[in-house]
């Protein structure tokens, strides 16, 4: 059986080896950088033990064989130990190494048969962004994968019983959170535990993960204790008893965005605007009337803190919360260096947001049906997506968060909307 995970990984094992609504809220690839600053969260031991275990590794990394199978197994390794951050350039340069000789690569794994090889070079270039065609995996006769997919899982779930409980488990846990729809540091802490009872594992590369996981997991911790301090002394929740208290899924959800200390100033930000967009959702969707979220949206659209004055005084308090929240992040923003006017793009993109709930709120109350065209046009902006994209970049620094990527985003741009459109027909 998969042992259950602890809250922390052991560090000895490093040093050894409206009415009924109101009456209670219900708890529901970036260019590489350099990280060479200290990590946030370690004590002085634990930054020491870090940085030399984090120079061994890399030393791993750079003298494995160049375009070699055994390098590609290694980067695998280290990007699902969740430590693939610190050596961002040394992958960068392995991957520009192995495209440019791609063609090769597959004809000589793929004469071997290694399917292996074929494949694991094919999700990792694509996963880094490098376009490698799949045409490599057809058979004859054969024109889509989708039978592949089906007898793969058959024959994996009927040789489950014959398997060591090790890969037993790996092999469960891969049918049941594939890759590309894991959460990475939900996958981290899974795959921790399995490679620690792969036999060939290496020391020193688990130890590091777990160092590393731990360190991460405290600073996640203290970040979740500012937004629920901050949470708790806006008094939101007393005063709006029928919006849904989300704090903690909220900051979950911001971690599975980016997890690298780095962000710890972005990932909060995130969630503070997340938070709100959760009231919003819920005042729109089950508790404000039509009139009053027809004066909700007018003060939006000004926003300004005497906009407020016609509004209800339970709306009030989210208002002038919500203006508040983006002044500080302003102000935040200018103490860190940064360049305050990006926050004006998630405000833009916030009033599109709360326009699209307007629209919803006005077909409910005027039992309409939209079209199908209406609602995936509408749904665009009410997904949020495109306000949490320009959201997330907020705290991220000059070298994604450029004014360029913002009007980017704000222009809607097509690979957006057909994710969006995916969404919404399959909601």
């Amino acid at each position: 059986m998969e042992p259950e995970p602890s809250d922390e990984l052991k560090l000895e094992e490093i040093i050894t080896s409206r009415e009924n609504s109101a009456e209670s809220s219900p708890m529901h690839g970036f260019a590489p950088v350099d990280f060479d600053y200290p990590m946030q969260g370690a004590n002085e031991w634990e930054e020491k033990e870090h940085e030399d275990l984090k120079k061994e590794v890399r030393n791993i990394l750079v003298i494995s064989p160049s375009k070699s199978l055994q390098k590609l197994d290694l980067i695998n390794t280290i990007q699902l130990l969740g430590v693939a951050y610190h050596f961002e350039h040394e992958i960068e340069e392995s991957w520009s190494n192995i495209y440019n000789c791609y063609e090769e690569w597959i004809v000589e794994y793929g004469n071997k048969s290694d399917l292996h090889a074929v494949a694991l070079s094919f999700r990792l270039l694509r996963q880094q962004g490098y376009y490698v065609s799949s045409a490599k995996f057809r058979v004859e006769g054969e024109e889509i994968l989708d039978k592949a997919v089906d007898f793969t899982t058959i024959q994996l779930k009927q040789i489950l019983p014959n398997l060591s409980d090790s890969l037993a488990i790996q092999v469960s846990n891969a049918l049941k959170f594939p890759i590309n729809n894991n959460m990475v540091r939900v996958g981290t802490r899974k795959y921790i535990s399995l490679y620690q009872k792969d036999e060939l594992h290496n020391e020193l590369l688990l130890n590091f993960a777990k160092l590393d996981f731990n360190i991460l997991q405290r600073l996640h911790k203290r970040e979740l204790s500012d937004i629920t301090r901050w949470w708790k002394e806006s008094e939101i929740a007393q005063a709006l008893p029928f919006a849904r208290d989300r704090v903690v899924e909220l900051s979950f959800w911001s971690i599975g965005i980016y997890f690298e200390p780095q962000y710890s100033v972005a990932r909060k930000i995130l969630t503070k605007v997340l938070c709100f967009c959760s009231i919003m959702d819920d005042t729109y969707d089950t508790y404000g009337t039509l009139d009053e979220l027809t004066l909700l949206t007018s003060a939006i659209e000004r926003w300004d803190i005497d906009a407020s004055e016609q509004l209800p005084q339970y709306m009030k308090l989210s208002y002038h919360a919500l203006l508040q929240v983006y002044s500080e992040l302003e102000r935040e923003l200018e103490n860190l260096g940064n360049k305050s006017f990006r926050v004006k793009y998630s405000i833009t993109e916030m009033k599109k947001l709360l326009r699209a709930y307007f629209q919803e709120a006005k077909w409910y109350h005027g039992k309409n049906v939209p079209t199908m065209d209406q609602y995936i046009k509408n749904g665009i902006p009410s997904s949020t997506y495109l306000l949490l994209a320009a959201t997330s970049w907020l705290g991220m620094g000059d070298v994604v968060a450029t004014k360029e990527a913002f009007d980017w985003i704000s222009t809607e741009p097509t690979c957006s909307c057909r994710f969006v459109h995916h969404c919404k027909i399959t909601e």
